[in-house]
């Protein structure tokens, strides 16, 4: 807890001196003018939400679940994630704990989150090496960008680690060690993570459901030039969308390089500051591009924190009132009695 604290303090200080150097007039001013196109961006959003609701349900493969939950649950995800010092990964443990309190095993929930992780991941590298290619495409040497080619050798690198890792079996070997574990301090939900590679090794072996996962969430990555467009339009410093395809996959892999920080605060917004910059806008447009994008994360997020909270409470409810003879929710992820009827 102490370093997210650390972390967070490090990342608003930056956000802070960014804002204060380049003028919080100015960047007041540009996210005014841009605030009507804030309701377009949300719609925007929730379709790449759906997509991206779309793949995981082909990556955890479970009849349990329509794509409504899903749809609900990526919301969820995408809140925690975004909101929380969570380093962007509490939000897939929050859903795959949604998943079993509606019936689907935790071996199941677990294996299809982190295929559909790793399907998701693998489309923005896709997605950022795109970006470098249409960069070039205008003419503008993408080594002007600091570190670009490092930055997707290292993501190229570390997406391979983690499916070969897959592959030799370090989700068994996390099954192994939790089953041992299970032994000395007994976890109810320990025994429920047995098969948890054999899962992962049969969503991983229906190739049409992961090529359309893919090109649902690369589909999804993409609409997000529209929003890098219609944000610097209104501000009053228009791109084209080549241009504006670029700025999104480029800020992009800066946000996520800067995972470690809550909410990538102050990466997010350097990376805008120097890619826009390649198309002549200004830094403080650049910085203003990066409010307006956290105020929508605001306003889908908080619903979707909600959203959570209620999933729980309810879970809570249903326990009390069928007063089981062990905890059922959410310890033991087993099924809860009329399971059916809960929604997250």
């Amino acid at each position: 807890m102490r370093w997210r604290i650390v972390a967070g303090a490090i990342g608003g200080a930056a956000l802070i001196a960014l804002i204060a150097w380049f003028g919080n007039g100015e960047i007041g001013s540009d996210v005014l003018r841009a605030s009507w196109a804030i309701p377009a961006i949300v719609a925007l959003h929730l379709g790449q939400v759906f997509l991206s609701a779309c793949a995981w349900r082909l990556a955890v493969g479970t009849p349990h679940l329509g794509l409504p939950a899903f749809f609900r649950l990526r919301l969820i995800r995408e809140s925690v994630n975004s909101l929380l010092p969570v380093a962007q990964i509490g939000g897939q443990i929050v859903c795959i704990r949604l998943m079993t309190q509606r019936g689907v095993g935790l071996a199941l929930a677990s294996a299809g989150t982190v295929l559909d992780l790793t399907v998701e991941t693998g489309m923005q590298l896709a997605f950022t090496i795109l970006g470098i290619a249409v960069l070039a495409a205008t003419g503008i040497d993408p080594s002007s960008v600091p570190s670009v080619y490092g930055g997707v050798f290292i993501g190229a690198l570390a997406i391979s680690a983690f499916v070969i890792a897959q592959r030799v079996g370090l989700l068994r070997i996390i099954e192994l060690a939790m089953l041992r574990l299970n032994n000395f301090m007994p976890i109810a939900s320990a025994e429920s993570l047995r098969g948890l590679h054999d899962e992962l090794m049969r969503l991983q072996g229906r190739p049409r459901a992961i090529i359309v996962a893919c090109t649902a969430h690369f589909t999804s990555w993409s609409l997000g030039l529209i929003e890098v467009y219609l944000v610097l339009l209104a501000i009053g410093t228009p791109v084209g969308l080549p241009q504006a395809f670029v700025v999104e996959s480029l800020g992009l892999a800066a946000r996520s390089a800067g995972f470690a920080l809550p909410g990538a605060l102050g990466v997010q917004e350097g990376g805008f500051i120097l890619v826009c910059g390649l198309f002549g806008v200004p830094p403080d447009a650049a910085i203003a591009l990066s409010m307006v994008k956290r105020l929508r994360e605001v306003l889908l997020g908080i619903p979707g924190l909600m959203m959570w909270q209620w999933s729980e409470i309810k879970c809570w409810l249903l326990a009390r009132n069928t007063r089981p003879s062990r905890s059922e929710c959410p310890d033991n992820h087993s099924p809860l009695p009329n399971a059916q009827k809960y929604r997250p």
